[in-house]
């Protein structure tokens, strides 16, 4: 029993249910059977009393016989009575001696309470009572009166209600048979339905503590339609989801490493080469350095994009909105790449003929930004292609797009190439972090960042961002301008006198 309890979890939704549910229903149950075999037996009582009324009425006609023909008329009526078998009616007359019996009883009481009851009342008087030999019975005794309103005698009747109390005791055995039955299909079905929800719960929770633990790869296989299997897709796909996360997490520190040993490869093989030729060869000493400090640069941008989506994922990525010159970032941006374009056989032309649009933003942001989209673009086109910027207005905006003709992106990757580490081509030089970095500085600066692709045919990334309006300075009023000058001339007047 101790290990049965153990094993019940009293704050599980079975023993909720048993406690909040089945019990209640329980009680209502068994205090229903109950109260409806007490109203069975108050009603079965009535209809026997009532019955019994009827059988015995043709002794009322007693009530306009005289004292002197009372007994005679009241065995002659005992004579004649046709309901011997279903009551009892016992004469008595004005002294409480017994006249007559319908059977023939002989009564062996001293005093019979429902007699005194009904002389002192004046009324008729029904009691449940019980024989000698404990058989219960019911009585009622009715007083009869002459035309001056005198005692003439009484009449009682007498029914037993060993057949009635058998039948009451029957319907009450059976409305707890019932109700225990009612209980039991209704336990039997809610601990089957209980389970139906319990065992797939336990499951959904068992496979949450494996995701918890790592393992993306499991699955629930529920089989239902109904809310419990939408659960289970939803922590199907949440695994998968995680699991997605999980490769892309774990592609993007390689990338990441490998990003950063290339250029610390690099940084060491040329200290080193530099190192060795101090003195000897100064040719070869500067373009070390030179190597170095790019690669540098390199490692150092590297190290910023990832600070800043550390900052990114904490919300604590910052911008510092003024006025600014739009078009001077966006083409210092684009002179950074102009001879790593050339050089590598790309047609590169920045077409920005607007030289004063102002956006409120962040200078070092937006300029990363351009930055960021423009190095994708020279990345991603091959020589003889072409990489082509440009700059427009419209309803008060400035629309700058860059647009290549390199590889392209893929129809299926179009949507996730914004998505934290996530890289559409895995073959070139990236973190998969820049695309994501670029468009939430974007959304800070109250702009949108699009992209539109063919895969083989080119890239068109499009920043909208909203032009400056400087706020209109606040004007004095015609009556202030009046008193200013009203001012002016009096003091002029007193100067003068």
């Amino acid at each position: 029993m101790l290990k049965l309890l153990n094993k019940i979890n009293l704050k599980g939704i079975t023993a909720r249910w048993f406690l909040n549910v089945f019990l209640i229903v329980a009680v209502f149950v068994t205090v229903a059977a109950f109260a409806f075999s007490i109203i069975f037996r108050s009603v079965y009582y009535e209809r026997i009393e009532s019955l019994a009324n009827d059988y015995a009425y043709e002794f009322y006609v007693l009530e306009g016989a005289t004292r002197q023909n009372f007994k005679d008329s009241a065995i002659e009526i005992a004579g004649n009575f046709k309901y011997k078998t279903k009551i009892e009616v016992q004469v008595f007359d004005h002294d409480g001696e017994m006249v007559v019996s319908t059977t023939g009883f002989q009564l062996e009481e001293d005093k019979i309470p429902d007699y005194e009851r009904a002389i002192q009342t004046q009324k008729p008087q029904t009691v449940k009572t019980e024989t000698a030999d404990g058989e219960q019975i019911l009585v009622c005794s009715t007083p009869l009166y002459d035309s001056t309103r005198n005692l003439i005698g009484v009449y009682r009747w007498i029914v037993s209600l060993k057949a009635v109390n058998r039948m009451c005791n029957m319907f009450t055995g059976m409305s707890v048979l019932t109700s225990f039955g009612v209980l039991v299909i209704f336990g039997l079905s809610g601990l089957y339905f209980i389970k139906s929800i319990v065992k797939p719960i336990k499951a959904v929770g068992n496979m949450a503590r494996k995701i918890a633990m790592g393992d993306f790869e499991s699955r629930i296989e529920i089989g239902k339609d109904d809310e419990i299997g939408e659960l289970g897709e939803s922590i199907n796909y949440m695994a998968s989801e995680l699991q997605a996360a999980q490769n892309l997490k774990n592609d993007f520190i390689s990338s990441v490493s490998h990003e950063l040993r290339t250029p610390l490869t690099a940084i060491r093989g040329w200290g080193e080469t530099a190192k060795m030729s101090l003195g000897t060869d100064d040719e070869l000493v500067s373009c070390g350095l030179d190597v170095v400090l790019s690669e540098a640069n390199r490692l150092s941008g590297l190290v910023e994009e990832l600070l800043d989506f550390s900052r990114m994922e904490t919300g604590r990525l910052q911008v510092n909105a003024a006025p600014l010159n739009v078009t001077r970032i966006l083409e210092e941006s684009a002179d950074m790449y102009a001879e790593l374009a050339r050089q590598n056989g790309i047609d590169f032309i920045c077409n920005s003929y607007l030289d004063e649009l102002e956006v409120l933003g962040d200078q070092d942001r937006l300029k990363q930004v351009f930055i960021n989209i423009i190095d994708n673009a020279v990345k991603y086109t091959e020589s003889g292609g072409q990489v082509l910027i440009t700059q427009t207005t419209e309803e008060g905006c400035v629309r700058i797009t860059v647009k290549d003709t390199g590889v392209g992106i893929p129809e299926q990757d179009i949507d996730r190439v914004k998505e934290k580490f996530y890289k559409a081509n895995k073959t070139v030089r990236g973190s998969g972090i820049g695309l994501a970095v670029a468009d939430e500085i974007i959304k800070q600066h109250s702009g949108l960042l699009f992209i539109e692709s063919i895969e083989g045919a080119g890239t068109t990334v499009t920043i909208v961002l909203p032009l400056y309006e400087p706020p209109e300075e606040e004007k004095p009023y015609e009556g202030e301008t009046i008193e200013l000058n009203a001012l002016s001339e009096n003091s002029s007047e007193e100067t003068n006198e």
